[in-house]
């Protein structure tokens, strides 16, 4: 493969300390052990910061994810970077990142960050009005101001912040606001993840977006950024979206043709191809005993990766398909197969795709 692999390690597994209400963790009873302890142990996080680092490639990224990846402790973190030193090959590079609520952020944790170069996703829906419909305590307290002491400990610190905000009804009308009160707080890195959660029936749910508000919302933050902030503000899908058409690979998975960028470990060693599909049926190991060179060319993952690539009819004639990659194939619909977003990822891209083909051409021009 040449592409470098990455992994996303769930080293609480489900565990978190808030129930956000959109959470689709909370839907699967098979995370939640009934012993009621989903916490990596030494020797999974040792063998599988081993077993990854004996890979050659120029870089090892791992993102560590949750659930709640701070409910591990500093120590956890402390150990983490150990090992990895221990572990890693002469040259090879190591790059850390932390999604979290921000709750459980403190001077010592936001301090170790800094100095090993963690990069820290945080979610933030908005403010406090948005951010607290959804995003609340197991006992229902609402969470903002916690997690705005969180990133401003971070700051102090100086760790740099990517501001995680998902998308639901209860924002998805307010795209400007979100956007300008993110940028004049200094976060100037965001990702925004829509909400499609469906109840049992595959009905969605209150707070899931539809593909006509999404397309909306995706264009009225580009029109925000295209304006103004092009090179100082970093919207994910934005520059993967050049990155696409600069290279034909996205820096989204999202947008490309096969899903084979990442490996998933849960707290107890089991491996999967991806956080959205973590069931029995498609564990491919367990780090302890299997290698991730040989998981990752095992025939499991092969099948599970150009599963996306069968795309249904809708998609073959569509001109903007080499930029949707025809979307995550969990969301695509039990009808025709399509995106449930599909709608809004065609008028969006319909509406910017030449500016973004202006964005990779100053790129090209740029690098020669």
């Amino acid at each position: 493969m040449s592409r470098s692999l990455s992994l996303l390690v769930k080293p609480t597994g489900a565990a978190c300390n808030l129930k956000c209400e959109y959470c689709f963790y909370l839907e699967r009873p098979e995370l939640h052990p009934a012993e009621g302890r989903t916490r990596m142990s030494d020797e999974v996080v040792e063998a599988l910061i081993r077993n990854f680092m004996a890979i050659e490639q120029p870089v090892h990224a791992f993102c560590w994810q949750g659930g709640e990846p701070t409910l591990m402790g500093l120590p956890f973190f402390e150990r983490v970077v150990e090992l990895q030193r221990r572990y890693g090959r002469p040259g090879a590079l190591v790059a850390n990142s932390v999604q979290t609520n921000g709750v459980l952020i403190d001077d010592d944790l936001a301090a170790f960050f800094a100095r090993y170069r963690f990069l820290v996703g945080c979610s933030i829906d908005g403010p406090a009005v948005v951010h607290d419909r959804h995003r609340l305590t197991a006992a229902g307290e609402p969470t903002h101001a916690a997690v705005l002491r969180g990133i401003e400990r971070l700051d102090r610190a100086g760790v740099p912040v990517d501001a995680l905000v998902v998308v639901t009804r209860a924002n998805v009308e307010r795209p400007r606001e979100i956007y300008e009160g993110l940028v004049s707080a200094g976060k100037l890195h965001h990702h925004y993840i829509p909400c499609l959660e469906r109840d049992a029936a595959g009905e969605p749910q209150p707070y899931a977006v539809d593909g006509e508000a999404w397309g909306r919302f995706l264009g009225e933050i580009f029109s925000c950024w295209s304006a103004r902030d092009v090179g100082r503000v970093s919207v994910r899908l934005f520059e993967s979206t050049v990155a696409k058409l600069l290279t034909g690979h996205a820096a989204l998975c999202t947008q490309n043709t096969c899903c084979d960028e990442y490996l998933v470990v849960e707290y107890d060693g089991g491996v999967y191809p991806c956080d959205f599909y973590v069931r029995a049926d498609l564990r491919l190991g367990d780090v302890r005993h299997d290698s991730f060179d040989g998981l990752r060319r095992s025939a499991p993952y092969s099948a599970f990766g150009a599963e996306k690539s069968n795309l249904p009819t809708k998609c073959s004639g569509c001109v903007h398909l080499d930029l949707c990659g025809g979307d995550c194939p969990r969301n695509r619909s039990s009808g025709d197969g399509s995106s449930l977003l599909c709608d809004g990822w065609f008028a969006f891209f319909d509406a910017s795709r030449a500016r973004f083909e202006e964005l990779a051409d100053g790129v090209r021009d740029y690098t020669g």
